[in-house]
């Protein structure tokens, strides 16, 4: 594994379909509408990126760094997300549908209107994480870190 490479453009709307960006570091990048879709992107630091509306679909994003990051409105289903870290990352509108978020860290992340539809959230650590309105159906939350968490609002556990 080489060391970490730096991504200093602003590619919005750019394509890096099936690309291997893995340990690329994008933080404070403006990455709106970017395609990212079946991208290798395992160990790639988003510290406080603005990636507004892109498209991760089925990428890998094994242990990757998310926080703080502006992923509003995002398509993240099928993305494997294991270990990644999300903490106080604004989720607002995003799509996990069947994403593996198995170990995620998402402590203080707001995932308001997010559809985590069969996503595996299985310990993964949701302290005080914003869920109103999420669809968890049939997302696996065994063994997940629920403490401070409302889920009164959300749709179908």
């Amino acid at each position: 594994m080489g060391g970490s490479r730096s991504y200093s453009a602003n590619p919005s709307d750019y394509k890096l379909l099936e690309e291997d960006l893995s340990f690329v570091d994008f933080s404070f990048a403006c990455l709106k509408n970017v395609f990212f879709s079946r991208t290798n992107l395992q160990c790639a630091k988003f510290w406080h990126v603005d990636a507004v509306g892109s498209n991760f679909h089925n990428a890998t994003l094994r242990e990757c760094e998310f926080t703080g990051a502006n992923l509003r409105g995002a398509l993240l289903a099928g993305a494997n997300l294991q270990s990644a870290n999300l903490q106080d990352a604004s989720l607002i509108d995003c799509s996990f549908c069947g994403a593996d978020l198995h170990s995620a860290h998402l402590q203080s992340a707001d995932l308001t209107d997010a559809n985590l539809e069969g996503a595996n959230l299985e310990g993964a650590n949701l302290k005080g994480a914003k869920l109103s309105n999420a669809n968890l159906k049939g997302a696996n939350l065994q063994r997940a870190y629920l403490r401070h968490v409302n889920l009164r609002d959300t749709i179908s556990i």
